[in-house]
């Protein structure tokens, strides 16, 4: 299987790190919103896309990236995010996975308009020292740690059974 990974990544590059967990079992290749190629995305059996989470969406790249895409037949993709949300407070691990898909809703629209089937979704927390939080210490020191690298490969791993 060939399989992409687009990903926008830069305060502390959370999402790379997850990416890179991902990329390892997927054997995919890694690249900026800015370097992907719209019209070379059918070479791809499995395209990952993900960011962190900006005012509860994806990063405008990669919003605007899809919306560039030419109509896929038989396209699979998965979204997968990092956030800020300080996940240490999080009572319900059903609350985060609701957060999830609310904040990859407009990703999520945008690709299965141009034909793409979404065939995972995947989140970890990341390390946040935006704005005012960075006189803090910031939230989701650390993060994403091993377990959470851990538990992106294991989404990568199921991703290859299905």
């Amino acid at each position: 299987m060939k399989v992409l990974l687009i990903v926008s990544s830069y305060h502390h590059h959370n999402t790379l790190r997850v990416a890179r967990a991902m990329a390892q079992p997927l054997g995919a290749k890694i690249v900026a919103p800015d370097e992907a190629d719209p019209a070379m995305l059918s070479q791809y059996d499995l395209i990952g896309f993900g960011s962190g989470v900006y005012s509860a969406a994806h990063h405008p790249q990669l919003l605007q990236l899809a919306d560039r895409l030419p109509a896929a037949e038989q396209g699979k993709a998965f979204l997968f995010s990092t956030d800020g949300v300080p996940h240490f407070a999080v009572i319900s691990k059903e609350w985060l996975r609701q957060k999830m898909l609310a904040d990859h809703a407009a990703l999520q629209k945008r690709l299965e308009g141009k034909g793409y089937q979404i065939v995972g979704n995947f989140n970890s927390a990341g390390f946040n020292t935006n704005m005012f939080l960075k006189l803090f210490g910031g939230f989701n020191k650390g993060r994403p740690n091993a377990e959470d690298l851990a538990q992106a490969k294991a989404f990568a791993d199921g991703l290859l059974a299905s």
